[in-house]
């Protein structure tokens, strides 16, 4: 059959380029307020204003509260990478238990896993808290890390089991002939043939934990633990001056981890998200 072409290509391409810039507007114009005196930050709304200085960086990076900026970075990467392991380690493991596996109250299970998606956070939060408070976990990193090892991330489980099935069973039987056990199967076949999905589940993983501001608010209370989201809160005084050009330039250091990592990993985001399995 004969593909309809459109009569004004080119109409489209001009949408989807504003639409592009619509969006980018915003990250030009942090990036541009980055460079600018803070004399000049509201005042000069051009993205190529008359004057350009570094000094926000520099002062960003000293930090406040007598903790330079770069132990924010530190603490988040630190948490980031934890909670990326422990979602690719625990949620592959429970996917592939569910997708692969025959066990009791599977189909039971697997319904009430996919309805913890539909349970607003904040139902959960407060005895999550309590519970936590009682462990005597508060202020520390173990509210953010520890449960990221338990598979209680049901999207990324889903998003696994809904691979796993698409990949051919033979290879199962065939690894059992050659005497491979259930755990044999899983790292060697399976693990290695879900490639897209696991890094899928990293990056965001990554992303979410990265850009979590509520969450860790409400856990860490020394400043010595705080993350980027936090650090960035710091900048900001409602009963004296804000520091508005650092933060817009700290701001700008903080979105390179996440643009770098999805930029880098796009080809396997894309065919993850497609969930095609073995082509």
């Amino acid at each position: 059959m004969q593909q309809v072409k459109s009569k004004n290509p080119w109409m489209i391409h001009l949408a989807i380029f504003g639409l592009g810039i619509a969006m980018l507007y915003p990250i030009a114009w942090l990036f541009s307020s980055s460079l600018k005196p803070s004399y000049l930050i509201f005042s000069d709304q051009r993205l190529w204003p008359a004057e350009f200085t570094i000094q926000n960086y520099i002062d960003g990076w000293r930090g406040v509260v007598r903790q330079g900026f770069h132990t924010f970075l530190l603490n988040s990467t630190f948490v980031s990478l934890m909670a990326v392991a422990g979602n690719v380690v625990s949620c592959s493991l429970t996917a592939y238990a569910f997708g692969r596996m025959n066990f009791r109250m599977k189909k039971p299970l697997f319904a009430l896993m996919l309805a913890t998606i539909m349970l607003p956070h904040h139902v959960s939060m407060i005895p999550q808290y309590i519970l936590f408070q009682n462990l005597g976990w508060v202020d520390s990193y173990l509210p953010l890390i520890i449960p990221k090892w338990l598979a209680t991330e049901a999207f990324f489980i889903f998003l696994m089991v809904q691979f796993i099935r698409g990949l051919p069973k033979d290879l199962d039987e065939s690894a059992r002939i050659d005497g491979c056990g259930p755990f044999q199967i899983y790292w060697k076949i399976i693990l290695p043939l879900s490639l897209p999905a696991i890094i899928t589940t990293a990056l965001f993983s990554f992303v979410w934990t990265w850009d979590d501001f509520f969450t860790q608010l409400l856990y860490i209370n020394s400043v010595k633990l705080y993350t980027v989201p936090l650090g960035l809160r710091l900048f900001l005084d409602s009963t004296a001056d804000s520091a508005w050009g650092p933060l817009f330039a700290m701001s700008i250091l903080a979105l390179l981890p996440s643009l770098i990592i999805f930029f880098s990993m796009q080809k396997y985001f894309v065919e993850g998200i497609s969930t095609t399995g073995l082509k």
